[in-house]
């Protein structure tokens, strides 16, 4: 289903409740609080706010969904605190909050592994059931997975080689191990932050680059502060959705089923919108004047600091065999 489907289809859940067996009082409602750091009116947003309203038509108003977008529950290391006690009941995550629930879905992230949506999809497809696991272990259901796009360095001058990063004061967000491995390998010192400090801290110069997607870069209006994008990425910036488990399985049957239904939907409209839109969000980039260099010539360079980035995380975040095993599924997609 593509997200226009996914839209419309929001009009038509009501007609289908009573044969759905949602017969008690409208007003015997559940509420779920999720937390976002995707601001209002963005891609993210939009699929979200019509999965809460599908979500609430296919049940009759007993299962809600009420997004707090834009970080008003926080930053994600808040987000999954809240979620821990009882304040939240769920959060639409990165890199940083998914790391600090399940350390080794970070392979996903493993720098230079998954640098495509073909290599990324295959790996997710094939160790779903693994991840799934391990995300209920810690007491979460993972209702799906929506990237946040393709990884790019966006900077006040050309960043060709990973000696270049040397000249920069880089955004290095706090909770992220696998991006500052990466500037680790770079010999670099990124400059911690959490999210919502970054577009301060570009304004007055405190940082003059960043690690990002495109479509973050517009959202967040990042890009306004940036001169240079990097025309190859470098991987896919992963995120997903989790709400407690506890909450999950306390749901009545019916309307654990609407909500893990309207969710496949929903993530499924979400992948297809944030690929598309990233791209869009590059060529306006682009078209406002920030020019992309790329790093093809230097290709073999950032090959050498990328694989030893993602060896120095083996027995951190992930084992060897784990991601032995990623690298082989991500190879065969190509």
């Amino acid at each position: 289903m593509d997200r226009r489907t996914f839209l419309t289809a929001t009009c038509a859940a009501a007609a289908s409740t009573s044969v759905l067996g949602f017969t008690r009082p409208a007003h015997a409602e559940t509420v779920l609080r999720i937390g976002t750091l995707a601001p209002n009116g963005s891609s993210w947003m939009r699929v979200f706010n019509a999965w809460a309203n599908s979500l609430s038509q296919q049940t009759n108003g007993q299962l809600k969904l009420q997004f707090y977008a834009g970080g008003a529950a926080g930053d994600e290391r808040d987000a999954v605190r809240k979620m821990r006690a009882g304040q939240l009941d769920g959060a639409a995550l990165t890199t940083s909050g998914l790391g600090q629930i399940v350390r080794s879905a970070l392979v996903l992230q493993a720098p230079g592994v998954c640098h495509s949506y073909a290599r990324i999809d295959a790996v997710r497809t094939k160790l779903a059931g693994e991840f799934a696991k391990q995300f209920e272990a810690a007491g979460f259901s993972l209702l799906g997975w929506g990237d946040a796009g393709q990884g790019r360095v966006f900077a006040n001058r050309a960043v060709l080689t990973p000696d270049d990063l040397k000249q920069t004061r880089i955004w290095a967000w706090r909770d992220d191990p696998t991006w500052a491995a990466v500037l680790s390998a770079a010999g670099v010192n990124g400059v911690a932050l959490g999210l919502p400090e970054v577009y301060p801290a570009l304004r007055t110069n405190r940082i003059d680059a960043f690690p990002g997607t495109s479509i973050a870069a517009v959202s967040f209006q990042w890009y306004t502060k940036a001169t240079h994008v990097t025309k190859e990425p470098r991987g896919i910036v992963i995120g997903a959705t989790v709400l407690r488990k506890e909450k999950v399985d306390a749901l009545a049957p019916e309307l654990k089923s609407a909500l893990l239904e309207t969710g496949k939907k929903a993530h499924e409209a979400l992948a297809k919108a944030i690929r598309k839109d990233d791209e869009k969000a590059f060529e306006a980039i682009v078209g406002k004047g920030v020019k992309p260099v790329s790093l093809a010539e230097h290709e073999k360079r950032w090959e050498g600091v990328l694989a030893q980035a993602r060896k120095s995380l083996v027995g951190k975040l992930y084992s060897a065999e784990l991601l032995a095993q990623v690298e082989k599924i991500a190879a065969s997609a190509g």
